[in-house]
Formats: C-alpha cells, sequence, structure tokens
C-alpha cells in the first residue's frame, strides 16, 4: 500500500502539472520583466522644432508650359532634442523640402546622419532650395500674393528614418515624418533673416 501511494505522488498527470505551473511561472515572470524594461526603457519621438528662418529667393519664376518652374532658396536652423533620458538616436537617410500650398517648391535636400546621445540636443541649418522645381500657376501666383501681403505660410518637411537605442537593447530602423508648418514675415525685395511668426514646434510621426 506505502509504495503505491509512493508512486502516484510522481504519477505522469502530476508530473504533467507540476511542470505546466513551473512554465506558467516563467513566462509571468518573463513578461513582468519585458514589461519592467519596457516602462524604464521605451522611447519616446525626438522633438523638432524651428529656431530660425532665412530667404535668400521666394519668387523666381520661368514660364514653362504647361506649368510654371520656379527657384526658392531657404535656410532653415532647427532642433532635435532627444528627450529620453536612458536611450539614444540614430538618424540616417534624412532629407529635407519646402511646401506651399502642399505643393512642394524646392527639391529635396539631402542632410548628414547623425548620431544623439540620451536627452541630448543638436542643431542644423541646412540651406535648401536653388534648383528650379515646376509648380502649378496658382502656387506660383499664390507666393507672389502671400510676399506682397508680408506673410508666408510654409511647411518644413523632413524625411528619414531612425533607429532606437535603448540601454543595452537596439531597435531596428523606423520611418520619420517630420511637418513643421511655419509663418515667416516677409519684405518684398529683403533677403536674409526673417522672423518667425507664431509657434515653431514641428508635428513628429515615426
Amino acid at each position: 500500500m506505502a509504495k503505491d501511494t509512493v508512486l502516484s505522488r510522481y504519477s505522469p498527470d502530476t508530473t504533467a502539472r507540476f511542470l505546466c505551473c513551473v512554465l506558467a511561472t516563467l513566462v509571468i515572470l518573463a513578461g513582468i520583466t519585458a514589461l519592467i524594461l519596457y516602462l524604464v526603457y521605451r522611447p519616446s519621438h525626438p522633438h523638432f522644432a524651428v529656431l530660425s528662418a532665412a530667404i535668400y529667393r521666394l519668387t523666381n519664376a520661368t514660364s514653362a508650359a504647361p506649368a510654371s518652374a520656379i527657384s526658392t532658396s531657404f535656410q532653415f536652423t532647427i532642433s532635435i532634442r532627444n528627450s529620453n533620458d536612458r536611450t539614444s538616436v540614430q538618424y540616417d537617410r534624412l532629407c529635407a523640402y519646402v511646401a506651399f500650398r502642399d505643393q512642394p517648391i524646392t527639391p529635396p535636400t539631402s542632410l548628414p546622419s547623425l548620431y544623439q546621445e540620451s536627452d541630448g540636443t543638436v542643431t542644423v541649418s541646412p540651406v535648401i532650395g536653388g534648383e528650379a522645381v515646376p509648380v502649378s500657376a496658382e502656387v506660383e501666383a499664390g507666393l507672389m500674393t502671400e510676399e506682397a501681403f508680408g506673410v508666408v505660410p510654409l511647411r518644413l518637411v523632413i524625411t528619414g528614418r531612425l533607429k532606437y537605442r535603448p540601454g543595452p537593447f537596439r531597435s531596428g530602423w523606423v520611418n520619420l515624418y517630420v511637418k513643421c508648418d511655419v509663418l515667416v514675415g516677409l519684405k518684398k525685395g529683403v533677403s536674409g533673416l526673417v522672423p518667425l511668426l507664431g509657434q515653431s514646434e514641428c508635428d513628429v510621426d515615426t
């Protein structure tokens, strides 16, 4: 009888239940550990802001059927802040262009790759434009009208990809799309630095 009792304690069913309990405990502990690591190292979007703007040429237009082509030139100083205090960020394949009424008025300009330490800020000042870009007649006329009015709404767009490095881990490449809507004051015939009107924070999508 005693021998049968001992064997029953170690029957296949009992062993299977024990192994299932151990496995479930390991899975729960792994999940808790992963959650803690995510909460500690989870990255947040970098913050982009336009600090200053310069316009060197805005409405240098050349007629071409069926649309017009304009050659514009800008320079923006952009602050990029990594607010993560435990995560560094690597940027690659960055390029920027300027749009007016949802239509590009400059060709894309390549920007250098960047590596940003945790809780760090970098500043870039790319010169964008210079080459003629085909635009619609409405865009060309709209630029001339806004320039005459003295206030020009522009959109600076930055695209590329980024990779987070949270602590000992590393993410894959993530697409980056930055949209900065700015209002600039402008006097016709004057080139160089122009005042920024309103907020200069940018929307960031990854």
